[in-house]
């Protein structure tokens, strides 16, 4: 497995953390399910699809990704 090094500021740090104990998890899974998220999000805007956040049958917004 390749290893690498980011850095992050305090307020970055805090937010992996508790992400990371939501889940029950370790900050570099949470990380790695982040970019593949991303990944899939890209793959489908690439694809001309459209993914929302929907409340019931409701759409409450679209993700749009830079």
């Amino acid at each position: 497995m390749t290893r690498f090094t980011i850095d992050v500021d305090d307020q970055f740090d805090k937010l992996l953390t508790q992400l990371a104990q939501q889940k029950g998890s370790t900050k570099a899974n949470v990380v790695r399910d982040a970019v593949a998220s991303y990944s899939y999000l890209k793959k489908e805007q690439a694809q001309g699809r459209t993914v929302s956040v929907t409340q019931g049958n409701d759409i409450v917004k679209d993700v749009v990704l830079p």
